[in-house]
């Protein structure tokens, strides 16, 4: 009991003490409200990659070969894509499917005039053109919702302003537009811009743009005698919350792409939406694996592992990296505690010294060496305990408020902390878990404790008759 006692009375007294206290609790703070914010921003771009992507990624590499049989003719192996859809949603745990047709091509957004006014690095980009059937799309990923989605970011680099709202009809997103002022003759194929494609050209709501790209014959040979050139009209625009994705990828009907590519092959690739991802990804992987593989659809087992991805897979570079941003982050924060733990080191090593009296009196009286140990270590432990919890509820409070506070303090330092432009969200992302929050306290408590350790230990180790001649 004097052990609890003396501890509350030696940390009250001794201002001092509090310098180790404020150390751990700033530590803390810190871990919990960075740490929160990089889980916010890994669990910000799960959800957006996920939803951009579907679950499962399916392309099979045998479904668009042509063989040659022994008389010499080539054959066409391809298959309807609506038997592997049905052979995909006949497993139990697999909401829906979708085909797509994804195809490169060069996006030119002002026709000629762009390759005379502009420098030639600039006057063209690359573009992912991806042909999807809306109802199944909308079903299996989060298009429809990235067609209704309301951002509006300041244009990149000073430049000018889009004028390219949202789609008129989500469920009809490529219907043509109507035909204003004196152009005449047949509209180009209606296309769904990203976002941020719209605001680094100046791109403009039923603007008309080319596209050019190289076509393949359905033996794998290239056209050389000409490059498939058309003319397409901007209908709407998307945001899909990748500024990445959003600066180079455009929709259009299926149909509509295959016409312009004039090849055989309707599409490239499946997607799967599953109904608990999580939960359900290994088992229906391996099960839809098995079964696509005992009916044709695919390669033999393992023999190509790119025919069936996951979301994951496509994006495990950028996943990887902000995981080992946070975990370094911790690292480096963590530095902070045993800054902390060295301070609390220092003060109880002075103290041991100035207390060499009490502590002999203390021996004299009755005291063991064990619980002249347990009293210092108590000590550190009080620190631990309150810095750590005050440094916990400040860093919770700070990681649900973090938004509200960067605006306040964008708006009253008056430059801008966060950008939103670059990531496309619409707040600072940030996600607490109590699991996290007490790894970090227990961490805090068992540095501390460790520090305390040795001049604890020292004090202990003190004779009762030198401790009072020295006095």
């Amino acid at each position: 009991m004097f052990r609890t006692f003396l501890s509350f009375r030696y940390l009250r007294a001794r201002k001092t003490n509090w310098i180790g206290m404020a150390g751990i609790f700033v530590a803390v703070a810190a871990l919990v409200l960075i740490l929160s914010i990089m889980a916010g921003f890994l669990a910000e771009h799960r959800r957006t990659l996920r939803g951009n992507l579907a679950d499962f990624v399916i392309q099979p590499s045998k479904m668009m070969q042509s063989v040659r049989l022994p008389n010499g003719d080539m054959v066409d192996v391809n298959k309807d894509v609506q038997e592997l859809i049905e052979a995909i949603e006949a497993h139990p745990k697999v909401i829906s499917a979708a085909p797509q047709l994804q195809w490169y091509g060069l996006f030119v957004p002002d026709g000629s005039e762009s390759a005379l006014t502009r420098p030639m690095q600039d006057a063209i980009q690359l573009v992912e053109m991806i042909g999807v059937d809306v109802e199944d799309e909308a079903a299996t990923s989060d298009f429809a919702e990235s067609l209704v989605r309301d951002f509006s970011p300041k244009p990149p680099d000073g430049r000018k302003e889009s004028s390219v709202p949202r789609v008129l009809d989500p469920s009809d997103p490529f219907a043509p537009l109507e035909q204003t002022g004196r152009r005449t003759g047949r509209p180009g194929r209606p296309i769904i811009v990203g976002e941020q494609l719209a605001y680094l050209w100046g791109l403009r709501d039923g603007q008309e743009v080319s596209v050019v790209t190289a076509t393949f014959d359905k033996y794998g040979e290239l056209n050389q005698d000409q490059a498939a050139n058309s003319r397409f009209q901007i209908v709407g625009s998307f945001r899909s919350k990748d500024n990445e994705m959003d600066q180079r990828r455009i929709y259009l009907d299926r149909r509509e792409l295959n016409d312009f590519l004039q090849q055989t092959r309707s599409w490239t690739s499946v997607i799967v939406k599953l109904e608990d991802y999580e939960r359900d990804k290994i088992q229906v992987r391996e099960e839809l694996w098995s079964d696509l593989n005992a009916k044709g659809f695919l390669g033999q087992p393992g023999a190509n592992p790119s025919e069936f991805r996951t979301w994951e897979d496509f994006r495990a570079t950028l996943l990887a990296a902000i995981e080992n941003e946070k975990s370094l982050m911790g690292i480096m924060l963590s530095l902070v505690l045993v800054v902390a733990g060295f301070t609390v080191f220092a003060l109880l090593s002075m103290m041991v010294t100035e207390k060499r009296r009490d502590i002999g009196i203390l021996t004299a009286l009755g005291a063991t060496s064990r619980g002249v140990m347990v009293l210092f270590l108590l000590i550190g432990m009080w620190e631990a305990l309150i810095g750590s919890a005050l440094g916990a509820l400040v860093g919770v409070v700070g990681a649900f408020k973090i938004d509200a506070i960067e605006r306040w303090l964008s708006s009253t330092f008056g430059f801008q902390i966060f950008n939103r432009d670059i990531y496309l969200f619409d707040h600072i992302p940030s996600e607490v878990t109590p699991y996290g929050v007490g790894l970090i306290v227990l961490g805090a408590v068992v540095s501390t404790l460790v520090f305390a350790a040795i001049p604890a230990w020292r004090a202990s180790r003190l004779d009762p008759v030198d401790a009072l001649r020295h006095e």
